[in-house]
């Protein structure tokens, strides 16, 4: 039984006549298609290219992009309701810490909490300053 070999960076070509011999690149027509050229952009990822690589990574990069505009679905939007959770649960915080964050009463955190009052700008204000992120964050 034959095994396939994982690609590393250190089995790569340093030239891009030697990357193109592993690997054409051409627009992507299928998943076969591009579950290749993703692994060969895995390999290259995170490593210090010469300028043949940094430019055979670019065009991989652009291929794979084009190919998911026209095949994924865009991601849905998400609620600023549903980025306040993601973040508190990220922190480990609790209602009572949103309430402490904010400087409002408990109760009033819980129902932000549970979708039963929205938050003001004060509000997004107060969590963009506490987590360090653009107040669009927590818009939407």
């Amino acid at each position: 039984m034959k095994t396939a070999t994982k690609l590393t960076f250190a089995s790569m070509p340093k030239t891009y006549e030697g990357l193109v011999r592993l690997h054409m690149p051409r627009h992507i027509h299928d998943q076969v298609d591009y579950d290749n050229t993703c692994e060969i952009a895995d390999a290259l990822a995170g490593h210090k290219l010469n300028a043949d690589q940094d430019d055979y990574f670019a065009l991989l990069c652009d291929l794979i992009e084009a190919y998911d505009k026209e095949n994924c679905p865009p991601d849905p939007p998400v609620s600023g309701l549903d980025m306040l959770k993601y973040v508190m649960e990220e922190h480990d915080l609790t209602g009572d810490d949103l309430a402490r964050i904010l400087g409002i009463e408990r109760s009033v955190a819980y129902r932000i909490l549970n979708g039963r009052r929205n938050l003001t700008v004060a509000h997004i204000k107060a969590l963009s300053a506490h987590f360090n992120v653009s107040p669009e964050v927590f818009i939407g």
